[in-house]
């Protein structure tokens, strides 16, 4: 797979007068898992709606390998190559698992029919979803539910997947499930951006990081740097946090 790079650069956002960020940069790369973390209201989760494109910037600049999708509504950045998973359930409910894939196979209009049934038999396989194709979305589990959502996002080929709040909601086996999957995609190739309040379990699966505090970057590093770092233990970690 070819190298590829999402950049947010000095991303701004002011609602009225209350400015909520200033100034965050960020990178992502293929097969690279990136954090984006900070306190409740630093701007972390502007930030990232921002790059998925469900709020507008007022300033900066958001490329993937250097061509400008800042202004690209989020359907247009899907066909960009940006897959978007929200925190919360995206499943159709009544819909059952082989049909919630298939409905964004077909819209993949350069797959004939006979390839997008091999597309969705292999992502039902990669993500050990065969068993369920037949139940509906509103009786899965929550971790079944992940799986879907994620398999179903990978039926339109993307480049980069920016998950929203991941771990939230689920249980202690399904986030080590999450965590496999979140493995899994990077060996995959793609690029991953997380942004998640459950700050032990992100840093436990990303190899670099981002911090924002009051709506810019105070540091970026590995999840080594970032428990090092002595201002991100002020204002957000605290001196007793530990992996």
């Amino acid at each position: 797979m070819i190298m590829a790079i999402l950049k947010a650069e000095h991303l701004a956002k002011n609602y009225k007068k209350r400015q909520v960020v200033s100034d965050v940069s960020l990178q992502v790369e293929s097969g690279q898992i990136v954090g984006l973390l900070g306190p409740n209201g630093a701007g972390k989760t502007t930030s990232f709606y921002m790059i998925v494109g469900l709020i507008a910037r007022d300033e900066g600049k958001i490329s993937i390998n250097d061509k400008d999708i800042s202004i690209l509504p989020i359907y247009r950045r899907s066909r960009m190559g940006i897959g978007y998973l929200p925190q919360e359930a995206s499943i159709f409910r009544r819909l059952n698992v082989e049909d919630n894939i298939m409905a964004v196979l077909e819209t993949c209009k350069q797959m004939t029919h006979e390839e997008q049934q091999d597309k969705l038999e292999d992502l039902l396989k990669e993500f050990n979803i065969q068993h369920i194709r037949s139940i509906t979305g509103i009786a899965l589990s929550g971790g079944e539910r992940r799986r879907v959502e994620i398999a179903r996002a990978l039926a339109a080929n993307p480049q980069f997947i920016l998950l929203d709040e991941p771990f939230a909601g689920v249980d202690p086996i399904s986030v080590i499930d999450i965590k496999k999957i979140i493995k899994h995609l990077k060996n995959r190739g793609l690029g991953v951006l997380i942004t998640d309040h459950n700050v032990r379990e992100t840093l436990d699966v990303c190899e670099k990081a981002y911090i924002v505090s009051q709506g810019h970057i105070i540091a970026e590093g590995t999840p080594t740097d970032i428990l090092n770092n002595e201002q991100v233990k002020q204002v957000y970690l605290g001196e007793q946090f530990r992996l």
